[in-house]
C-alpha cells in the first residue's frame, strides 16, 4: 500500500527530518529498527548515560509500529494455560505481570513527555459464539484469581450500551486495556530519545554486521562500532540474521478507516469508546479515532501480498459487524507486516553475549515492544534480568525453510479458520 493510504501518516503530528548514516561512529550501542522496540532501547539506554546510534532502513515508525491497529492488550498472544504449558505456573504469572507493567510504562511515558497519541482507555473482548461467552468467563474468573483490576462481563442491555452492534452475544470489558494512535506515540518515544541524546539514523539499511568483541556495522555510506548489538527489526528484518530469521514469519494485516461519521454517530455505535477485538482465530479488531472514524482492522496475508479491492474487502467485514454503515465509505486503507512465532509468544535472546534481540510479538505489540526495549537496556546496564524470563521461553523455528514455510503455515492454520466458522 502507498503510504498516503496510511491513515496514521496522514495524521502524524510531527515530522523527523533525521539524516541518514554517512561516514565511521563509535558508539555504546548499536540499535537496529526505528520502531517501538528500538526506539524505547534507545531512550532507555541514552536515559542511563550510554551513547546510543539507531539505524532504521525507512523512517522511524515506517514498519508496524506505525501502521497496527493502535490496541493496548494486557497479557501475550496467547492465554495463559498455554503459557503455563510452556514455561510453568510461576513463569506464567511472571510474563503476564510484565505485560500489565509495559501498559503502565506506556501511561508514564505519555505523562512526563507529553506525547500526543489519543491515549484512551477502555477494552472490550467480544463474543461472537456460545463457546466463545464461557472463554470470556473462564478469563474472568482467571483474572479474578489473580487480584486483576475489575473486568464485567456485558450481556443483553449492557452490552448494547457498550457496542451497538448485533454480532456480539458478549464482551469482557476490560479497564487495562486501551488505544492510542501507533505512529504518533513512536514519533514521541524517537523524540525523547534523541532528547536523551540518543543518534537516530533513518534511510540507513544495513547491510552486514560483523560480531566481535567490538561489532562492525556497515551501512550503504557509513558504518559503526559498538559494545553492543540490539536487534529490532522485526518483521521488517529479512535474512539480515539468518540465525533468529527463521523463527518468525511476516505476516500481512491490513485496516481500513472510513470516512468521518461525526460525534454523535460515532458514539451512538461504540458508546463506551472502548476498543474492541472478537475471539476468532482470524479476529476483526476496531476503534474510534480522534477525529471520529472507525478504524477497521481484519484479514491476514501469509504471503505478505496484500489482498485485490482491500477497502472494498474491510468496508463488508466492518458492515457484518455494523449494519447500520450501509452507504458509508473508507478513506484510507493499509496495510503491513507483524511478525509472528510458531507458539505466538514473543521470541526474545542472544545470538552472542553482546547481541541480543526481541521479536515475533504475534499481534500484541504495542505495549510488549517498548517493555522489550526497556528490558534490553536493562540487561544491557546489568540491573536486570528479567530479560532472560522472556529468553527461557522455548521457540522452534517455522519448517519448510524460506520456501515453503508459507504453505505449511496455510495447512497449520487452516483448522483454526474453519473454527472461527462454527
Amino acid at each position: 500500500m502507498q503510504r498516503t493510504d496510511n491513515y496514521y501518516q496522514a495524521t502524524r503530528n510531527q515530522s523527523m527530518a533525521l539524516l541518514s548514516l554517512d561516514g565511521s561512529v563509535s558508539t555504546d550501542v548499536s540499535v537496529i529498527g526505528g520502531g517501538l522496540t528500538g526506539v524505547s532501547a534507545a531512550l532507555n539506554l541514552a536515559e542511563r548515560g550510554y551513547t546510543v546510534t539507531l539505524l532504521e532502513a525507512r523512517e522511524i515508525g515506517w514498519g508496524a509500529s506505525g501502521r497496527n491497529g493502535g490496541q493496548i492488550v494486557p497479557g501475550l498472544a496467547v492465554d495463559l494455560p498455554v503459557l503455563e504449558k510452556l514455561v510453568g505456573l510461576s513463569t506464567a504469572q511472571t510474563l503476564w505481570n510484565f505485560s500489565l507493567e509495559a501498559i503502565a510504562t506506556i501511561r508514564q511515558r505519555v505523562e512526563h513527555h507529553k506525547i500526543q497519541c489519543d491515549l484512551h482507555w477502555g477494552y472490550l473482548h467480544a463474543a461472537i459464539k456460545d463457546r466463545q461467552v464461557k472463554e470470556l468467563e473462564h478469563w474472568q474468573h482467571a483474572r479474578e484469581q489473580m487480584d486483576y483490576p475489575a473486568t464485567q462481563l456485558l450481556r443483553g442491555e449492557a452490552l448494547r450500551a457498550a457496542i451497538d452492534s448485533p454480532r456480539y452475544r458478549a464482551a469482557l470489558f476490560d479497564p487495562e486495556g486501551g488505544q492510542l494512535h501507533p505512529l504518533n506515540y513512536t514519533l514521541g518515544l524517537a523524540q525523547a530519545a534523541i532528547d536523551a541524546g540518543a543518534n537516530l539514523y533513518a534511510h540507513s539499511p544495513v547491510k552486514k554486521i560483523n560480531p566481535g568483541r567490538r561489532i562492525h556495522i556497515q551501512t550503504d555510506k557509513g558504518q559503526v562500532e559498538s559494545d553492543f548489538l540490539l536487534v529490532c527489526g522485526n518483521a521488517y528484518l529479512g535474512n539480515l540474521l539468518p540465525d533468529i530469521s527463521a523463527y518468525v514469519m511476516p505476516v500481512g494485516t491490513y485496516i481500513a478507516a472510513t470516512e468521518i461519521l461525526g460525534e454523535r454517530r460515532a458514539h451512538a455505535l461504540i458508546p463506551s469508546l472502548a476498543a474492541v477485538a472478537d475471539l476468532n482465530f482470524v479476529l476483526d479488531y476496531f476503534r474510534m479515532s480522534e477525529d471520529h472514524r472507525l478504524l477497521f482492522g481484519g484479514r491476514v496475508s501469509y504471503s505478505t501480498l496484500p489482498p485485490p479491492r482491500i477497502k472494498e474487502a474491510m468496508l463488508r467485514r466492518m458492515r457484518q459487524v455494523f449494519p447500520q454503515l450501509s452507504g458509508i465509505q473508507a478513506d484510507y486503507a493499509w496495510g503491513g507486516n507483524v511478525a509472528i512465532t510458531r507458539n505466538r509468544v514473543p521470541h526474545f535472546g542472544r545470538i552472542s553475549d553482546n547481541i541480543f534481540f526481541a521479536q515475533g510479538f504475534s499481534g500484541h505489540g504495542v505495549a510488549l515492544t517498548g517493555w522489550a526495549g526497556k528490558l534490553m537496556a536493562e540487561i544491557i546496564a546489568k540491573q536486570s534480568t528479567d530479560f532472560d524470563v522472556f529468553a527461557r521461553i522455548p521457540h522452534h523455528k517455522f519448517p519448510g525453510g524460506p520456501w515453503f514455510r508459507t504453505p505449511t503455515l496455510l495447512l497449520a492454520t487452516t483448522a483454526f479458520r474453519l473454527m472461527d466458522l462454527l
